[in-house]
């Protein structure tokens, strides 16, 4: 098996959508027929700023309608992923990971698991403490305390052991999105970014870099 990181740089949500779902029904496809996956794929990117709702999300998560949103240049996806509303924009590290959960012997709770584990490294490399919360996925910010705050949102989708969407990581991003959505369903808790926490522009490349070397490691591609 082979592991392809590739930096999109920065695309539209709908040009990575579509890519996303070429490669993986190819790969479910391979699965239903028996045949092997010999590449798995993940993909690097930032977005232009877009709220997306997982297929379980609330309409009134999305606090502005429609037409509000085009004339701020948002546009509103509904996607197959699990989760509810989130926003990407700008300084927002998403990574799609094309996985084959079976070759590596992993459910979805584990790959959930893995995937926060990845964050939580990577965030430390820079000297954040990012840790879980109960009953919620993703990465979080000061959990226990009265200012319990999301820096990274987790939503995927996984057919045959195939996955697909993955991971939002707040770098540089301006969080002022947020405010058009109730994030993740919360209306009592906060979001962060890298750059918030650290009180610093933070170098972009660098925790690309580092988070590939994190999913290399955790998938034991090293």
């Amino acid at each position: 098996m082979i592991l392809d990181i590739k930096d999109e740089g920065i695309k539209d949500y709908d040009i990575m959508l579509a890519t996303q779902r070429e490669i993986f029904e190819r790969m479910v496809q391979q699965k239903k027929v028996g045949l092997p996956i010999e590449k798995e794929y993940i993909f690097f990117v930032e977005h232009p700023s877009v709220i997306t709702l997982g297929k379980h999300a609330k309409e009134t998560n999305v606090l502005f309608n429609e037409e509000e949103l085009l004339k701020k240049g948002i546009t509103l996806h509904h996607i197959e992923r699990g989760g509810d509303v989130t926003y990407h924009g700008p300084g927002q590290l998403v990574a799609y990971p094309l996985l084959d959960l079976e070759f590596h012997h992993l459910g979805v709770k584990d790959y959930v698991d893995l995937l926060e584990e990845t964050v939580i490294l990577t965030l430390a490399d820079f000297g954040v403490k990012g840790e879980r919360l109960a009953g919620a996925s993703g990465v979080w910010i000061g959990v226990g305390t009265e200012r319990e705050r999301k820096i990274c949102a987790l939503g995927v989708k996984c057919s045959r052991y195939i996955t697909m969407h993955g991971l939002a990581l707040n770098v540089n991003t301006d969080l002022n999105g947020f405010r058009l959505i109730n994030p993740c369903g919360f209306v009592d808790k906060g979001v962060t970014s890298m750059a918030e926490e650290l009180g610093k522009s933070i170098d972009f490349n660098q925790v690309k870099n580092i988070m590939g070397r994190n999913f290399r490691k955790l998938l034991k591609y090293e």
